[in-house]
């Protein structure tokens, strides 16, 4: 007979959660400052107008508008807030 225990289950369960990631609110959709637009880990997207930028790279809405995504650069993306008047 095994004079050890079979090493299955019991050696496994260790996995981290989602960090939930991603695009939050898409192009044309209406936000309110404040909004998260995007959750990401260094800059994929970049802050453009009416957009800031927090310690963990999320960027928020600063005022209240419609989001709009676009290219810059050679094949950078930029995210930015137009303003409702």
């Amino acid at each position: 007979m095994a004079h050890k225990k079979g090493v299955g289950s019991s050696k496994n369960g260790r996995d981290s959660h989602g960090q939930r990631l991603g695009v939050k609110e898409f192009d044309g959709q209406t936000v309110t400052a404040g909004s998260i637009l995007v959750r990401q880990r260094g800059t994929k997207i970049h802050p453009g107008d009416n957009v800031g930028r927090g310690k963990d790279d999320t960027l928020f809405a600063k005022v209240t508008g419609t989001v709009k995504f676009d290219t810059f650069g050679k094949n950078r993306k930029r995210v930015s807030v137009v303003q409702a008047n």
